[in-house]
């Protein structure tokens, strides 16, 4: 399994861009649910509230031109005609509703637990109406209450015992809790049950439908994202990748990265990469062409010649110093010239001193040591310490060995 720290840059932000995706999708997916949700409340609400309004309007009406009817015909009672169509209603298993009071006086108006705890809130509170989905038989219903207030009208079979018609007294004791009402009392409320089963099922179809269009529309976007990205940012820094790899592995510093479209802050870092490389190719060329002449110099010299840097480590050494030492030009790169100086604290100490002079006119010194070749052998020789230059704030050193006279 590949490391996430060695993965390719393009799947890195392939990766990313597909978890954004993801992510955008399923909090797409749960907003619109809710929103489809609270759609499906609010047009049960809507129902529910047209239902009630269109029963307590037949009440009404039938309270205002119901005169004596009742007497022969209890059918007529206004409250008994909203009972039957309520019942009416009822049949066709999408609503539920009827009249429910806590002082009833028919059996099948009796208030469940719910419409109960809603008519003791009326009571207190006054409220207009109340509803929320709740659950019955395992399923979601919408529940809905509209309160009933009693009115002048009502009054005739609500109010006082003796004021009511003879019909309603007989079937109706003065001891009943269905008398005493005034105006402005809650009677009773308008109570709704919609099961929420079919407006879930057109829930479900707006919601995939929504969630078809939304998912195009994202899908459209990270395409739309990942192209420009992929063609501005990451081509690019790509390409300078597989330059810069190119020639770190070669050495080749005739290498540019192409640079190609507009001057932003990444065309501009290559811009700048390139004229950095073509510095660099300048003063390496330099510096070689420094270096062999150095080289060709100290090859002619007579004497040995060691150039190395303030931690001994030798860069640079002429024939004679080879043969002296008792090495290969390879075997001596890289080692350290104190190696082969028995009194190296004095040396390295001269060495110290001549970095850190602020005295620039007089940058060597020469003095007698006991040097010990690679074979082990011993031999006095003098050797003058010159600080040669510094390359990149590292100072060079040369040292000149030769028999003291």
């Amino acid at each position: 399994m590949v490391e996430p720290g060695n993965m390719k840059l393009n799947v890195k932000f392939n990766l990313l861009l597909s978890c954004v995706l993801i992510g955008l999708f399923l909090v797409t997916a749960y907003l619109t649910y809710q929103g489809q949700q609270e759609v499906a409340q609010k047009v049960a609400l809507k129902q529910a509230r047209n239902v009630s309004k269109d029963l307590i309007t037949t009440f009404n009406h039938m309270s205002d031109i119901v005169r004596n009817e009742p007497e022969s015909n209890y059918a007529l009672v206004p409250q008994v005609v909203a009972t039957q169509i309520a019942k009416k209603i009822s049949s066709d298993d999408r609503y539920s509703i009827r009249q429910v009071s806590l002082r009833y006086r028919n059996p099948d108006n009796r208030p469940d637990a719910y419409e109960t705890e809603q008519l003791k809130a009326f009571a207190s509170d006054h409220k207009a109406e109340t509803y929320r989905v709740t659950q019955n038989a395992g399923k979601d219903v919408f529940r809905y209450m509209q309160a009933l207030i009693a009115e002048e009208s009502c009054l005739k079979c609500h109010g006082a015992f003796d004021a009511a018609p003879a019909f309603i007294q007989q079937r109706f004791p003065q001891d009943h809790p269905s008398y005493n009402y005034k105006v402005g009392d809650i009677i009773g409320a308008v109570s709704v049950v919609r099961p929420m089963a079919d407006l879930y099922g057109d829930v479900a179809n707006s919601l995939k439908q929504a969630l078809y269009h939304r998912a195009g529309i994202l899908v459209l976007v990270v395409i739309v994202t990942w192209f420009f990205v992929r063609r501005l940012i990451i081509a690019p820094i790509e390409s300078a990748s597989d330059t810069i790899h190119s020639i770190t592995s070669t050495g080749n510093l005739k290498e540019r990265i192409p640079v190609k479209g507009a001057r932003d802050e990444i065309g501009q870092l290559l811009i700048d990469f390139n004229t950095m490389m073509s510095e660099l190719e300048r003063t390496t060329l330099q510096r070689q062409e420094s270096e062999d002449r150095y080289r060709s110099l100290i090859e002619a010299a007579q004497l040995a010649v060691v150039t190395f840097l303030e931690n001994g480590k030798i860069v640079i050494s002429n024939q004679q110093a080879e043969q002296l030492i008792g090495l290969s030009r390879a075997g001596l790169l890289g080692e350290s010239f104190f190696n082969y100086i028995e009194e190296s604290d004095k040396l390295k100490a001269k060495v110290a001193a001549l970095s850190k002079a602020e005295d620039q006119t007089n940058l060597q010194e020469t003095d007698r040591y006991s040097f010990r070749a690679a074979s082990g052998d011993k031999r006095e020789l003098e050797i003058t310490l010159v600080l040669t230059s510094e390359v990149e704030n590292t100072p060079l050193f040369t040292a000149i060995l030769r028999l003291p006279e």
